[in-house]
């Protein structure tokens, strides 16, 4: 994991989440620490079964800026190098 350092990484998660940002480290357990971190969020079923303009602000609710992020090693399901 080491050869990423600083490289923008994609993990998902066991449940399903998304985070993207830059690595700065990681440990023995395999979490990782990322910065510069944007959230990304399957939509649930209400907010699928939702009116399209129930939403007035244009804000995406399935993603939002969380800056630095530790990931546990335990629910990380996949990694990707952009």
């Amino acid at each position: 994991l080491s050869q990423f350092l600083t490289r923008t990484l994609r993990i998902t998660t066991t449940d399903q989440r998304m985070f993207t940002g830059q690595m700065k480290c990681t440990d023995r357990e395999c979490n990782i620490i990322l910065s510069n971190t944007h959230e990304y969020r399957p939509p649930t079923t209400a907010e699928m079964s939702a009116p399209q303009n129930a939403n007035p602000a244009g804000v995406d609710p399935a993603s939002r800026y969380v800056g630095l992020v530790v990931v546990p090693g335990k629910h990380i399901v996949r990694i990707e190098a952009e």
